[in-house]
């Protein structure tokens, strides 16, 4: 890891997810009636546990709005208000959630998928692409992941903030 990314890890209080594509493959499964279903992986959603354990914040910022994001979110132990589902405007939102948090963009990484992630991307201390985000997302990321979008990206992204921060060995050790 470079030096100058790892000195922005380490300043990290608040990881925010988009969720489509990095928590998920991207895919989205719909019944005949209309239900939707989404995949999680679990190394992710314990990353997200050991990241909050370690004492740095986690959101989601969705443009879409799933009942299977809040249930899976509120088992990682994400509180409602940091459940933001239903906002294409990314970036207003971002920065609502950074005052409400009263953070600055230099203690916020972001990670995301498609181009409506990239204002969150470009203002954040530390822009995460996950491995198959769209293109114009990779240019504008200062990192994209080895592992694709719901394949282990989270968990990656997670590590390496925990490495940062001194707290991956201990965290590897930790069972939740």
């Amino acid at each position: 890891m470079q030096a100058e990314l790892k000195q922005r890890l380490k300043q990290i209080k608040l990881v925010v997810f988009d969720v489509d594509g990095v928590f998920t493959d991207g895919r989205i499964s719909l019944s005949q009636s209309g239900e939707e279903s989404k995949t999680f992986h679990v190394r992710d959603g314990h990353g997200v546990r050991l990241l909050m354990h370690y004492g740095v914040d986690a959101a989601v910022l969705s443009g879409r709005k799933s009942n299977a994001v809040t249930i899976r979110m509120r088992e990682l132990g994400l509180q409602d208000a940091d459940i933001l589902q239903g906002h294409i405007d990314k970036l207003s939102v971002f920065d609502e959630l950074l005052a409400r948090k009263q953070l600055t963009a230099d203690q916020v990484a972001y990670i995301g998928d498609d181009i409506v992630d990239l204002g969150p991307i470009r203002k954040s201390a530390i822009g995460f692409a996950v491995n198959d985000a769209h293109p114009m997302v990779c240019k504008h990321a200062d990192y994209v992941t080895q592992e694709k979008g719901g394949h282990g990206a989270v968990r990656e992204i997670c590590e390496l903030i925990l490495s940062a921060q001194g707290s991956l060995d201990e965290a590897l050790e930790y069972n939740l």
